[in-house]
């Protein structure tokens, strides 16, 4: 059986006799169409011209077929030459010639593109990157047997004539990765496709498929929020923006199109479409980037990861620096329905000496929950301006939930179907039931920030940005394009519209948002999504922070103690270092939320972690204001810092806030565990112990993780306040470990 899937005018056609249906806002496995026989490949073979003082040429692509061939009882996959069948044969290329170029943009950053048409489209503005790109003159050129040799600061790029290849190596000449070719599975009877583009037969539409080496040893880290392992080699990963429900599976709020690699190079794959990555889950020597896009736009960056992300993020924005309340304690569950509770839980924080600058109302805020129409329920907050203003007095801000979708009993509904601000249709109505607002649309942007607006003025703090993951895949937007282009980009122009409505307003940059693309970290800040209560959820919450913040994204937070069901006592206490020794520390879920409901020995557990973060505050802001200069994260994965220690390119349970702290969770109801020292020596924060580096079992301490300060490290520390507005910053106290 055949099943086909309709996207924005694209099949994807999956030919498996007992192939799942295609589910509504799950990722999409671009490399399915690189396996049907009723394609067209094109393969590159050679270079037909290139020209070096304006590095761009042509490349020769030959055509092929695939075709089964069963020997043995096993069946393989083979291409094989294909005579072009199109009709009239004298007016089509068997073999095309398409044009390539190359831009250099820094003395360390490349951006190679490759057509599969001749028709090449003027360059437009791109919401991923931040303005255009520059131009750098300093790579020199020169001709090395039948190749063409840049070479800049941290490497050369070499593009060889026959076969074609381009060769990302180091100043000595070590290759890093290069483009696979058909001569590279004379030595494999696994016949690897190498560097490809397709024509698909459902469509005539165009896809390419660049193919990379990978390495003994290599490791991959990057792509997004993902929760599986933090080195991706021998994984597919899907770079679709989704709804995972939580951060357990493969699927991903925040996919970024980025990865780096330990043999120090780095890509960024400049396309909103969707994108599977598989770094050797096929063949353990191919990185095959399977791309719904008819254009390779990828940019090639030298270096280790630091400077890596240093590049990205001058290309694709770096974080603007959040206001300080932001990093205090937000206080929230899955709701708050009245001012009344506002008034009680900001008593009760006060009451219980616990540090907290911001009470969030979730869902429950409007007439109806989860209706949203931006007007706080009359009967249960019927002075909201008041209750704002009060807990402003008080040291707290106010931060709202909504979303972008509007279900037919909404009262906007028939207004934004009237005014035409919605994702349409093939037909010009509704792919949904629910209204899409089309953030394409500047008059739907204008209607919406205006909404924000009227909230903000009253003294609202933040916005919750919350889904943003279902634009329609089939739809079409205001732009001009399709799904196929809009739905990745969707979270990007939300979190956009929002942000940028927030400074407008109030002078600050910030939000509370679940989805993103490449770009988003210009917005702060992102959260984790609905992690389950288990040690699992919070293992795999620390990788997906780890992952988001190896592309680009300094600041990240998640819901302590998981979101689905009211945490347990013992996971909650393990889960609160964890959370408050994250650049931004929120409290939400399923009630109870609140630490009084646990009893006094659990609220002075949670306000010991509380203080913990509020002492370090002058830390946490210079290091939060170094990221948003260098793109680095504040939840850092060790790898950044200790890039030449092979150790810590798998070390995903452990972490550094910011350069000089080390934080160990207890991901189990252990007082103690291993923990990876990299450099020199670690003080335990909490015991005064010295460490050297290496494998260390090491006791939690009063707060249950483990806490190290480096080695003659600096660490600024302040009197605990009950809210930043009253931090005392005289009273600065540097102390040297």
């Amino acid at each position: 059986m055949k099943r086909i899937l309709i996207l924005t005018g694209t099949l994807f056609l999956f030919l498996q006799s007992n192939a799942q249906p295609y589910l509504q806002s799950r990722a999409v496995d671009v490399s399915k169409d690189f396996e049907d026989f009723s394609n067209t490949y094109f393969f590159a073979d050679s270079l037909a011209s290139f020209d070096p003082s304006a590095a761009s040429g042509i490349i020769s692509w030959k055509r092929h077929s695939l075709y089964a061939r069963q020997a043995f009882n096993t069946t393989t996959v083979l291409p094989q030459p294909l005579d072009m069948l199109d009709f009239p044969e004298t007016q089509y290329e068997n073999d095309p010639q398409l044009h390539f170029s190359i831009d250099f943009i820094s003395p360390v950053t490349v951006r190679l593109r490759v057509y599969t048409s001749p028709v090449i489209f003027p360059e437009e503005e791109s919401l991923m990157l931040y303005g255009i790109p520059p131009s750098d003159r300093s790579w020199k050129y020169s001709y090395e047997k039948g190749s063409h040799v840049y070479t800049g600061q941290a490497g050369r790029l070499v593009i060889k004539e026959y076969p074609f290849t381009i060769m990302m190596c180091d100043l000595n000449g070590k290759e890093l990765t290069r483009t696979r070719h058909w001569a590279d599975n004379d030595s494999t009877q696994i016949k690897v496709l190498p560097f490809q583009f397709i024509k698909r037969a459902s469509d005539n539409i165009r896809s390419i498929n660049p193919v990379f080496s990978l390495h003994p040893g290599e490791k991959i880290v990057g792509c997004g929020e993902s929760p599986t392992a933090l080195n991706k080699v021998g994984q597919k990963v899907h770079l679709f923006v989704t709804d995972p429900q939580s951060p357990e599976s493969d699927q991903m709020y925040k996919p970024i199109p980025f990865f780096l690699s330990s043999r120090g190079y780095g890509m960024f794959m400049h396309t909103s479409a969707p994108v599977t990555c598989d770094f050797g889950a096929s063949h353990a020597g191919a990185s095959r980037l399977f791309m719904a896009d008819e254009t390779l736009d990828l940019f090639l960056f030298w270096g280790k990861p630091a400077q890596i992300l240093d590049q990205y993020t001058n290309l694709t924005g770096k974080a603007t620096m959040p206001p300080v309340w932001s990093f205090g304690t937000w206080m929230s569950r899955i709701t708050y329905f009245s001012q009344e509770e506002g008034y009680e839980i900001a008593r009760r924080l006060r009451d219980n000496r616990i540090p907290a600058d911001v009470i969030h109302f979730d869902t429950g805020w409007f007439q109806t929950d989860w209706q949203c129409d931006y007007v706080f329920a009359p009967d249960r907050f019927p002075d909201a301006r008041k209750m704002i203003n009060d807990l402003l007095a008080d040291g707290f801000h106010i931060s709202l939930w909504q979303l972008p979708y509007f279900t037919p009993k909404n009262k906007y509904f028939p207004e934004l179907i009237e005014k035409g601000l919605y994702v349409k249709n093939e037909k010009g109505g509704l792919p949904y039931e629910d209204v899409v607002l089309d953030f394409s649309n500047p008059q739907t942007v204008s209607w919406y920030q205006e909404k924000l607006e009227a909230l903000l003025k009253m003294g609202v703090g933040a916005i919750k940005v919350d889904f943003g993951e279902g634009a329609p895949l089939n739809g079409y937007y205001a732009s001009g394009k399709g799904g196929l282009y809009e739905h990745n980009l969707y979270p990007l122009r939300y979190n956009k519209a929002v942000a940028e409505i927030t400074a407008k307003t109030k002078n600050e940059t910030i939000m509370w948002a679940r989805s993103a693309w490449a770009g988003s970290q210009r917005y702060p800040l992102h959260w984790g999504g609905d992690a389950s209560n288990t040690d699992i959820g919070m293992l795999t919450t620390l990788r997906s922070g780890l992952s988001l913040g190896l592309c680009g994204f300094s600041f990240w937070s998640h819901d302590i103690g998981g979101f689905v069901q009211s945490c347990p006592e013992e996971l909650y206490r393990r889960w609160l270092p964890f959370g408050f020794l994250t650049s931004h520390t929120r409290v939400h879920g399923a009630p109870p939320t609140e630490p009084w409901y646990y009893g006094e020995d659990f609220t002075d557990a949670f306000r010991k972690s509380a203080e913990l973060k509020y002492s370090l505050m002058p830390y946490i802001l210079e290091q939060a204001e170094k990221c948003t200069k260098t793109g680095l994260p504040m939840l850092r994965a060790l790898l950044i810092e200790y890039p030449d220690d092979p150790a810590v390119w798998q070390v995903e349970d452990q972490y550094l806030f910011g350069e000089d702290i080390l934080v160990a969770p207890l991901f189990e109801n252990t007082g103690s565990r291993f923990v990876y020292l990299p450099g020199d020596k670690w003080v335990d924060y909490q015991s005064g112990k010295t460490y050297t580096n290496g494998w260390h079992r090491i006791d939690a301490g009063e707060i249950p993780a483990v806490i190290l300060v480096r080695k003659g490290a600096v660490i600024p520390h302040v009197p605990v306040a009950q809210s930043t507005d009253r931090i005392d910053w005289g009273k600065v106290k540097n102390i040297k470990y």
